[in-house]
């Protein structure tokens, strides 16, 4: 189970290779996160909100004809990470051309269906900037925005450091199955995990209930390791240089900012960029 599949090694190359010509490209400033120089603030610059809108369902494997009644979304980076979506010459529809997106689990989402404002988080369990968002900013941003309707967040799997952020991430999506993956989430983000072995994560299973046979069985079935891989595999073509990075309406906001950046990109989204 623990062994890396020689697709997420490619993908994860692939993931640095583009990562670096999306910060050559975009000029974005290195924050001062903690132990992670890979989280990088971008810039948006200004395209047409149909694009954009199509570019925030795209990342979330929806269809991005269906509204959710929210406001519209702001514009992707010029020369992001995310590609843009056109219309076709014969009509309005908007087309996403940028890499396919893997459907999203209902049940690594939080928040309102109806939510104006959507952020998809790709993360990585032993990430500490990840860690840190986790622990210091999201509560912050649930009880803002969340819990009042506002904000509806989604997660990605982008692990790259290693066979602990495969193996935890396998085993998150063997908690999702039992209905519990953001409590088995907020678990491993707990406290300061240095690995996060075999033996962590079936204590981590064992504290919030999950039934241990079938967790150890959903962590070894092969079309969980496919869903992982298929979400590593799109962070890497959106060219994503580290984690976390989100998605908020569209617009990329990378590393875990102090929560006053993620206030302003939010409420930028609610007012339609």
């Amino acid at each position: 189970m623990t062994k890396e599949s020689p697709v997420s090694r490619r993908r994860v190359l692939l993931g640095s290779l583009a990562g670096a010509a999306v910060v050559a490209v975009l000029a974005v400033a290195a924050l001062t996160n903690q132990g992670e120089p890979a989280g990088r603030a971008a810039p948006a610059a200004a395209s047409s909100r149909d694009s954009a809108n199509a570019s925030a369902h795209a990342s979330m494997g929806t269809d991005p004809s269906a509204s959710t009644g929210g406001s519209p979304t702001p514009a992707a980076p010029t020369g992001g990470p995310e590609a843009t979506a056109t219309p076709t010459p014969t009509s309005s529809v908007q087309v996403w051309e940028g890499p396919t997106p893997p459907p999203v689990d209902p049940n690594l989402s939080k928040g309102s269906a109806q939510a104006p404002v959507t952020i998809v988080e790709f993360g990585d369990f032993k990430c500490p900037n990840c860690r840190r968002f986790a622990q210091r900013i999201e509560p912050v941003l649930k009880s803002r925005y969340l819990d009042t309707g506002i904000v509806r967040m989604f997660w990605r799997d982008y692990p790259i450091r290693g066979r602990d952020s495969v193996r935890a991430a396998l085993a998150a999506r063997a908690a999702s199955r039992q209905g519990r993956f953001w409590e088995f989430h907020d678990s491993l983000y707990a406290g300061e995990r240095p690995r996060l072995t075999d033996a962590d994560l079936r204590s981590v299973a064992a504290k919030i209930g999950l039934d241990l046979g079938k967790f150890d069985a959903d962590r070894r079935d092969e079309s969980v390791r496919r869903v992982v891989d298929g979400d590593l595999g799109f962070a890497a073509e959106l060219g994503l240089p580290g984690t976390p990075a989100f998605l908020i309406n569209g617009e990329v906001l990378f590393g875990a900012q102090p929560v006053a950046a993620f206030e302003k990109a939010i409420e930028k989204a609610r007012r339609g960029g």
